[in-house]
């Protein structure tokens, strides 16, 4: 038995879940008629945050996990909801796209360990 991270049945469920959630926030995107030129700008921008391993692993983690939890992203889309800001909702909606696939992808959650372990894996990776 593996230990630091998710496996067998699980994982599974938690890489369905990433894609449950992408495929919603794509068809509402899509259903709000957003710029697709927008969505392919914004998609990877989360991914900047692995810059943070440049200073150290710790540091990396913290940073690429704040990118890559559904915190921020829904705070945005209760933003737009509040404020009627068609582009926050754009912008979160893409958010929790680049997220569940992620999920979907089976990248997870980074560990200060070194980069490619996560909380769905370890693909022996240790720098980005």
């Amino acid at each position: 038995m593996q230990q630091g991270f998710v496996h067998g049945g699980p994982r599974l469920l938690l890489r369905i879940e990433g894609v449950a959630y992408a495929a919603l926030a794509l068809v509402g995107y899509a259903y709000g008629g957003y710029s697709w030129w927008l969505f392919a700008a914004l998609i990877l921008v989360p991914d900047v945050s692995m810059l943070g391993y440049l200073i150290n692993p710790s540091i990396g983690a913290a940073i690429y996990n704040l990118a890559h939890t559904l915190t921020f992203p829904i705070l945005l889309l209760f933003g737009a909801v509040l404020f009627a800001n068609m582009l926050l909702l754009a912008v979160g909606t893409t958010w929790v796209v680049h997220i569940g696939a992620d999920r979907a992808l089976g990248y997870g959650l980074k560990y200060a360990t070194g980069f490619g372990n996560t909380h769905l894996s370890h693909s022996g990776r240790s720098q980005p």
